[in-house]
């Protein structure tokens, strides 16, 4: 999978976890202590999540990180 399949397929992921829990950025951005502006790199596909951030996410969602990446489905 190249890098930019994988940022599209964790911001969509990242955008459906987030309607999931009814979460807008700025909820998001104080629940796991990420800058409101990082996180919209991350929606906007401009940035990915770092391995640290990924770790957060998951854990913060209950999934895994090949979730998160598109290595797999729930």
């Amino acid at each position: 999978m190249n890098g930019e399949k994988m940022k599209i397929i964790v911001s969509k992921r990242i955008k459906e976890l987030m309607k999931e829990n009814n979460l807008n950025q700025s909820n998001l951005s104080k629940k796991i202590g990420i800058k409101q502006g990082t996180i919209s790199y991350w929606l906007s596909d401009k940035k990915e999540p770092s391995i640290a951030s990924l770790w957060l996410l998951a854990d913060f969602f209950d999934v895994d990180i090949d979730y998160l990446v598109g290595r797999k489905d729930y």
